[in-house]
């Protein structure tokens, strides 16, 4: 069996993923002002960075909704800190998480009323 007569017996999702394996990521080193409108047009158009950068160079993109989810890393002193900042006990992690997503809200919605001013 030749290599390629092996590669059409492969499922087609490692077909595709070794296909994928041959992309080669660049980055470009910009001013923070480029980086901030392509983030923010990349967000207004529910794409990702990458996906807006594609579409900007007139490159196919794919137009899955991008996950509404924020991130944070946080190391041990980090959780003292919050429990402290917001009366918790350190170890009530779930308190914690629901507290910063609070002030998330929170200054979502001031930052939106400002703006609509």
């Amino acid at each position: 069996m030749s290599g390629k007569d092996k590669q059409h017996t492969l499922p087609k999702r490692w077909r595709d993923e070794k296909k994928a394996s041959r992309s080669v990521q660049i980055a470009f080193d910009t001013s923070e002002q480029i980086c901030r409108t392509i983030r923010v047009a990349a967000a207004e158009n529910n794409l990702t960075p990458s996906d807006m950068i594609r579409k900007i160079v007139g490159l196919a993109h794919h137009r899955r909704p991008v996950r509404p989810r924020l991130s944070l890393s946080l190391n041990e002193d980090d959780y003292l800190r919050l429990a402290k900042h917001y009366g918790l006990d350190p170890d009530n992690r779930q308190a914690i998480k629901a507290q910063v997503m609070a002030d998330l809200l929170h200054f979502s919605r001031k930052t939106d009323s400002s703006s609509c001013s």
